[in-house]
């Protein structure tokens, strides 16, 4: 009833947001996404997103029809696996953000190892500066980490605004300066805060410095500051920071698939796992 063809690419667009940045993502021309995304809306009877010139929103039915989706792949892919009798092997190298610690990636890793039980994962959760700078040293196979929008580098998975998060009865005095909880260089977030910050001639202060994301979560719960975060992945007990604080915008973030460069033994199995993160990757902007 439902083509796969149709499934993928509703998915590229359901988790990029944009008709453009999913015809890029699927090497398809955009009107060929469109053509896709309207024929799934016809099959289904639902309409799937609300579109207009400025921006692109799943609507209930769409939402729903995520799940759907994402079984459906799973569960193609999984047969033509078994009928090719192709089985991974080897050992894939694999680098996740700290960004990704409190959200589902843990059930997409659960499922690779599920369907390719003879590759060994080796898992490797740090900044994502310091995983490009892994990645480009030969010690990784594949990363799953942030980049600027303006970076070319890497294959999309989503796009995102970040936002200033911290504990709900945090109040900022707007004399003093802005008290941050911030990553240690080369951390991505934290060289855009202070930029924004910088931009706007605001003073600001580090209050609290880690490289762990549960560290910094710790730190903003205890009012001890703000921090500059994924507006997709704002982790339990933290809010968003009022406009009324007169905090700077602080634009936007890509989260991206970068594989190596080098041609490696683990290139099979690292374009498998692309594939199942790329298939599911709405299962990040939800916390555990």
């Amino acid at each position: 009833m439902y083509d796969p063809s149709q499934l993928r690419t509703f998915l590229a667009v359901a988790q990029t947001l944009s008709f453009t940045q999913a015809a890029r993502r699927l090497g398809l021309r955009q009107s060929t996404v469109s053509q896709h995304v309207r024929r799934l809306e016809d099959t289904a009877g639902r309409q799937l997103f609300s579109r207009d010139t400025h921006s692109v929103e799943l609507t209930e039915d769409g939402e729903a029809m995520l799940g759907f989706a994402r079984r459906i792949l799973e569960a193609h892919e999984q047969a033509a696996a078994f009928f090719t009798g192709t089985r991974l092997r080897g050992r894939l190298r694999f680098g996740a953000s700290e960004d990704f610690v409190l959200t589902r990636l843990t059930e997409i890793l659960e499922g690779f190892r599920h369907d390719h039980p003879e590759v060994d994962l080796e898992l490797t959760v740090e900044l994502s500066g310091t995983l490009h700078e892994q990645l480009a040293d030969g010690k990784l196979d594949l990363v799953l980490a942030k980049r600027r929008p303006e970076d070319p580098l890497g294959e999309l998975v989503w796009h995102d605004r970040l936002v200033w998060i911290g504990a709900e009865r945090l109040r900022l005095d707007p004399e003093r300066p802005v008290p941050l909880i911030v990553y240690p260089p080369p951390g991505i977030t934290r060289a855009l805060a202070l930029e924004a910050l910088e931009r706007q001639g605001r003073a600001w202060r580090i209050a609290c410095t880690s490289g762990s994301l549960n560290g910094l979560i710790a730190a903003a719960r205890a009012g001890l500051g703000v921090m500059a975060h994924s507006r997709g992945l704002v982790p339990p007990g933290l809010v968003r920071v009022p406009d009324r604080a007169g905090l700077p915008e602080l634009g936007e973030v890509d989260f991206v698939l970068v594989h190596a460069k080098r041609h490696t033994a683990a290139k099979s199995a690292a374009d498998a796992l692309a594939s199942s993160i790329l298939a599911a990757g709405d299962r990040l902007h939800r916390t555990r």
